[in-house]
């Protein structure tokens, strides 16, 4: 993991972009864990990934992001320049347009409803930008935009790892469900981390989706998890009507969700110290969302 801080973005922007030499750096309060983020003054934004696993993210994001904004309604990161390795920084970089908002996991006062409708349009939006030249889905999505059944393996090792602490029958049954299906449509959009920390709110709705370094063509079930992640009860049906896409998707999109949730208690994937994922369980297994 390299070490990035604001003394090092200066010194990143002053060598290769002088007409910006003189903004104040500051880091955002939330950082992801792929990149770093930092404010350029008052309208720009670097965003440097933290380590070599995720360079190929920037690439793809300066590829990509001017295409899918040009038929978008809600904003999406805008690069404005491509930075380089310098300053004792091994990768590539990029400074974007600052968009406004806070990320919905930190903004206050949303409304829910609203955000679920929001939410919902954009991603049948981005399921509609042309796709045919588009990056399939593979390793460079973790697998998003392909079927769920990639991670089979790991769901079993949750499952024997767990034991008695889920229930696996319900488990299984769930996982079993999303392997009957599969996209059969041609590949479309999908962002691949729709998530409150890559959503932003203003004035109480959805103004800007970022991070779209797990993005692709493929089956877009995988943009679907946020019914059980974050929206519950009459919020989460309202998504499922704002989104479309027939019950198969969302049975497959029930998978991802199942399996995030045991990779994550398991101790295969991120941490899980406040005991989220174990109440995304419980959502998965109680709410299938389908008839």
């Amino acid at each position: 993991m390299t070490d990035i801080d604001s003394d090092l973005v200066r010194a990143l922007v002053a060598e290769q972009f002088p007409e910006w030499g003189g903004l104040p750096v500051r880091p955002v309060a939330r950082q992801g864990w792929d990149n770093r983020t930092f404010r350029l003054g008052d309208g720009l934004a670097v965003r440097l990934p933290s380590a070599e696993g995720y360079v190929a993210a920037v690439e793809k994001e300066d590829r990509w992001l001017p295409v899918l904004a040009r038929h978008l309604a809600t904003p999406v990161p805008q690069v404005v320049a491509a930075g380089r390795p310098g300053a004792g920084y091994p990768y590539p970089w990029s400074v974007r347009r600052w968009l406004p908002g806070d990320t919905v996991e930190a903004a206050r006062d949303i409304d829910r409803a609203r955000l679920a409708r929001d939410l919902g349009a954009f991603l049948t939006g981005l399921r509609e930008v042309p796709a045919e030249h588009g990056p399939a889905a593979g390793r460079h999505s973790y697998h998003r935009g392909r079927h769920p059944g990639v991670y089979g393996d790991e769901v079993r090792r949750a499952l024997d790892t767990l034991g008695d602490r889920v229930d696996t029958a319900a488990c299984r049954a769930v996982w079993e469900d999303a392997l009957r299906s599969a996209w059969d449509a041609p590949p479309v959009w999908f962002h691949g981390d729709v998530a409150v920390g890559n959503l932003l709110a203003a004035n109480g709705r959805l103004s800007a989706v970022i991070d779209f370094g797990t993005c692709g063509t493929g089956d877009p079930a995988c943009d679907l998890v946020m019914a059980w992640t974050y929206f519950t009860g009459e919020e989460r049906r309202v998504f499922r009507e704002a989104a479309g896409l027939p019950d198969d998707a969302w049975r497959r999109a029930r998978g991802w969700a199942l399996w995030k949730a045991l990779a994550t208690m398991a101790g295969l994937s991120s941490p899980d110290p406040d005991g989220f994922q174990e109440r995304v369980l419980r959502q998965v297994l109680d709410d299938p969302l389908t008839d």
